[in-house]
């Protein structure tokens, strides 16, 4: 069994910056492509970032290239997402995921394993 767990979620302003963290036990981490989504009250989950194995590639939706960063240390079978510049549309439910495959993925459907969750709010 694979259990993910995500931290560092919080209230901060429009303009601020926050760190996400993901932390993973129960199986092989450095195998795994990972993947950071998120859904906002009343809308579907959304996908955000995701990382191979290697961290040799990175996929962004959109809306967050350029403010936000997806990077892993596979020595401390951790994910991380730098979030900057933040927007009140990022608000949300972080989740991450971890896929049985090695390499990016930006379906939801690519991912076997699942966080709780953290909430990152923005205000305006």
């Amino acid at each position: 069994q694979v259990q993910l767990e995500e931290s560092g979620g919080g209230l901060v302003q429009a303009g601020g910056s926050l760190r996400l963290s993901c932390a993973t036990s129960g199986r092989t981490f450095s195998g795994s492509g990972m993947g950071w989504f998120r859904q906002a009250p009343g809308k579907e989950r959304e996908f955000v970032a995701t990382i191979d194995w290697s961290s040799t590639y990175t996929l962004y939706t959109d809306s967050v290239k350029g403010r936000f960063t997806i990077s892993r240390d596979n020595g401390k079978n951790t994910m991380y997402l730098q979030m900057n510049s933040l927007k009140p549309e990022d608000t949300g439910i972080y989740y991450c995921a971890a896929s049985q495959f090695s390499g990016v993925g930006r379906s939801a459907y690519q991912y076997d394993y699942w966080g709780q969750g953290t909430q990152v709010t923005v205000s305006s």
